[in-house]
């Protein structure tokens, strides 16, 4: 049973492989010292010569002129959104810490920067991911902003700016 499987297999991928050679190559097949069958188009003694008379073609039952096989164009109509924090957030962190994050839409194409801006002003250089993290902000209220640099350094989109509030634990001596 297993040396009829091995055979319908090897003929299969066998009369796929030689199709397009069908015409031109020669075919021969012999049993090796396990008394599998070997196809090649280069004869060994004993080989006997495989009769193919016509290729051995399929021709596909599903119509594929209907696909859509056209690569996508990616649009350059980014837009960037802050998610975090949200608009007029509190947060609360003695160390003066908060994490930004935005999303890129429709997509973060490789080559694009993004530069975070801290009450008007660029905070660090713009990096490749859009998740920042604010370290020792003072107290009171803050605004962010993020800008999409395209390869050159051109912005190609901007957030709408975000305040969040600052909150941290002051210690203040009575006299």
């Amino acid at each position: 049973m297993i040396h009829i499987a091995r055979f319908y297999i090897f003929y299969m991928l066998f009369t796929q492989a030689f199709s397009a050679f069908a015409g031109s190559a020669k075919v021969y097949v012999w049993r090796n010292e396990q008394g599998v069958l070997v196809f090649s188009d280069s004869p060994k003694p004993g080989a006997e010569e495989v009769d193919i008379k016509e290729p051995n073609t399929i021709k596909s039952s599903v119509d594929t002129s209907i696909l859509d096989i056209k690569p996508k164009v990616i649009e350059n109509n980014f837009k960037v959104e802050i998610i975090q924090p949200e608009n007029n957030a509190t947060i609360r962190d003695n160390t003066g810490s908060a994490y930004v994050s935005a999303r890129i839409k429709p997509i973060f194409k490789r080559g694009l920067k993004i530069q975070l801006y801290l009450d008007d002003k660029p905070y660090k250089d713009p990096q490749t991911h859009s998740m920042f993290v604010l370290r020792n902000i003072d107290r009171g209220e803050h605004q962010i902003k993020m800008s999409l640099l395209d390869d050159k350094g051109k912005i190609i989109a901007t957030s709408s700016p975000v305040t969040f509030y600052m909150h941290r634990i002051s210690v203040n001596k009575a006299n």
